[in-house]
């Protein structure tokens, strides 16, 4: 890894100003990047037809058929979103490929879909290309149907995979890794070639990003809710860590390091529904337009990108109620952002000129030199509202370019006369959405309390927005057990049984079960298990209701869910078991 992750992070250290050169700064690569704000995500494939989130690699090709493939309709969908790209699952976990893939025999060219000459990124390439979108792909490196995962050899194999995925379809903005082996205990155990994938990639799209836990371009944000932290730094360590090995945790993952070595972004992904892939089943479950506020403010709102997963559906089309949905999300954006409330004056002096402390208009309280600005304050003059305004949105920028700066900062509003604090936070980087109670004030002004170096900022705006207040969290609810505890249920008489439900409490309180045995009984002492050493696909990362089919119904009258390893070890949060 450090063969291609080193000379990256010599590049950002050396484009640092002469007068902080401890400051890591970003590629020009990256801050293009983060300027797209959001783009979406596209999982298709195996999946969407069997319903599950993880193929197991030994799906038939021909589950793959969908009967309307249009691409153009998902890029004119994400473009009148106001998404900036697309990335697709090109390869998910299962192996299947979304193209003819010439070092695989688990491709689109060996389906009846199209007569087996059909190329799912051929086809949305050319739609991004056509709509002005920019085009990524997701390529997993675990692969549950090739014959050589496993081995070494299997790294050479991935290597062509990459250069047959990078190399046909024009530029790619963004590859991104999973770094996912759910293979469990007694599974296959890969060990990857982090610095060859990685070389690939730039040998064939040296302006790619590349997305997995430690970059080297952008890092997961540690959860699939939607929600970068509230402090959010773009720089983190990631010496001796790799994406699918050690680590930084998920809270560091989360929040970032504010002296971290390397330049490396934070992207939320999350879905518009509760799986990733496409379910007939969640139809009635896609996120409010006020959720999908509320992780846009959690998101881009807090210096991270949004990738938000809107999955084709069998057709090979965005679903209606999700076009629909998107179009409402941006219909309330376009609302709440519309209407700048600073005064005529006030947008011409933050908007003008590129960021500098003088031309924000920012001054020292203290006389300090450049060399002295760790830890000094800063204050903004007064910026001057519009008369008789009603406001709760305050939009700042960094200029990234120069590096991160701000650590805590305060918004004061200037009311009767007097200065009153309504906002206290920590980091700004490339946006910062400072949500506020509904204020009426004359002025506004920002003061920065702790800033690494001179602070590069600019007030973008102050807004209203009379859609989305805050949403809290529902109770979690649930009980937490511990690990050798089994759930065991008695339906009151002797029934046929289907499969089981388990529900872990919210956002994964208490941790989640991860490997388990389900047993069924006439009797309650005598003992069956129809399911042995399964897991739950994708769990941890997405603790959401688990249904699960059994190959054939079984009589029962009682039903056990025995749980075998836990995402926390010696205990798990359950919120509800239920058969089906």
């Amino acid at each position: 890894m450090r063969k291609i992750v080193l000379p990256a992070l010599a590049l950002a250290l050396c484009a640092c100003s002469s007068s902080t050169p401890d400051l890591v700064v970003p590629t020009k690569a990256q801050v293009q990047w983060q300027d797209m704000e959001m783009n979406m995500f596209c999982h298709f494939g195996p999946n969407t037809f069997s319903g599950r989130e993880w193929g197991d690699g030994t799906e038939a090709e021909d589950m793959f058929n969908p009967s309307n493939l249009d691409c153009r309709q998902w890029a004119a969908t994400a473009k009148a979103a106001g998404f900036k790209g697309i990335i697709i699952t090109a390869k998910h976990h299962d192996g299947f490929c979304l193209w003819p893939n010439p070092v695989s025999s688990h491709t689109v060219r060996e389906s009846s879909w199209k007569d087996g000459k059909g190329d799912v990124l051929a086809e949305l390439s050319a739609a991004c290309k056509e709509y002005g979108l920019k085009f990524g792909v997701y390529i997993s490196p675990w692969d549950r149907n090739d014959p050589h995962y496993g081995s070494e050899e299997y790294n050479d194999v991935f290597v062509k995979t990459l250069e047959s995925a990078l190399g046909s379809y024009g530029p790619v903005f963004e590859q991104w890794f999973d770094g996912a082996c759910g293979e469990g205990p007694n599974g296959k155990k890969q060990v990857y070639d982090w610095a060859a994938f990685d070389s690939t990639v730039f040998a064939h799209q040296a302006n790619a990003v590349i997305f997995s836990d430690v970059g080297p371009g952008c890092r997961w944000v540690g959860n699939e809710r939607g929600q970068a932290g509230r402090t959010n730094w773009s720089t983190m360590n990631i010496e001796g860590f790799s994406p699918s090995g050690p680590k930084p945790t998920q809270d560091i993952l989360n929040v970032g390091q504010e002296d971290g070595g390397a330049w490396v972004p934070a992207e939320t992904d999350v879905s518009i529904r509760p799986g990733w892939f496409w379910k007939a089943s969640e139809n009635d479950k896609v996120k409010s337009v006020r959720k999908l506020l509320q992780i846009y403010y959690e998101s881009v709102g807090r210096n991270s990108l949004l990738l938000l997963n809107v999955p084709p559906d069998t057709t090979g089309r965005i679903h209606p109620i999700d076009s629909l949905r998107l179009m409402e999300f941006r219909t309330a954006l376009d609302s709440i952002f519309a209407d700048n409330l600073l005064s005529t004056a006030s947008r011409k002096l933050f908007f003008w000129g590129p960021y500098s402390a003088k031309k924000t208009n920012f001054r020292l309280r203290r006389n300090e030199t450049e060399q002295q600005a760790i830890s000094a304050q800063y204050e903004s003059k007064p910026i001057k509202l519009r008369a008789n305004v009603e406001f709760n949105r305050v939009v700042l920028r960094e200029d990234i370019s120069k590096g991160q700066r701000v650590k805590e900062f305060i918004v004061e509003a200037l009311k009767d006369g007097k200065w009153h604090p309504v906002a206290h936070e920590t980091t700004i980087g490339h946006k910062r959405i400072v949500l506020l109670p509904k204020t009426s004030a004359e002025a506004i002004r920002i003061k920065i309390l702790d800033t690494k170096a001179k602070p590069k900022i600019r007030v973008e705006g102050v807004y209203m927005d009379n859609i989305y207040f805050d949403v809290s969290d529902p109770k979690t609810g649930g009980t937490i057990k511990q690990i050798h505890e089994p759930l065991t249920l008695d339906l009151g008489e002797v029934k046929s049984v289907s499969g089981f439900a388990y529900t872990p409490i919210q956002n994964g309180v208490g941790g989640v079960i991860e490997e388990y045995d389900f047993a069924v009984s006439i009797d309650g002492k005598n003992w069956q298990k129809p399911l042995q050493s399964q897991i739950f696909e994708n769990i941890v990362n997405n603790p959401i209701r688990q249904e699960i089919r059994l190959p054939k119904a079984v009589e029962a009258r009682f039903i056990r869910l025995v749980p075998i390893r836990g995402s926390k070890g010696g205990e798990y949060g359950v919120n509800s078991f239920e058969a089906l």
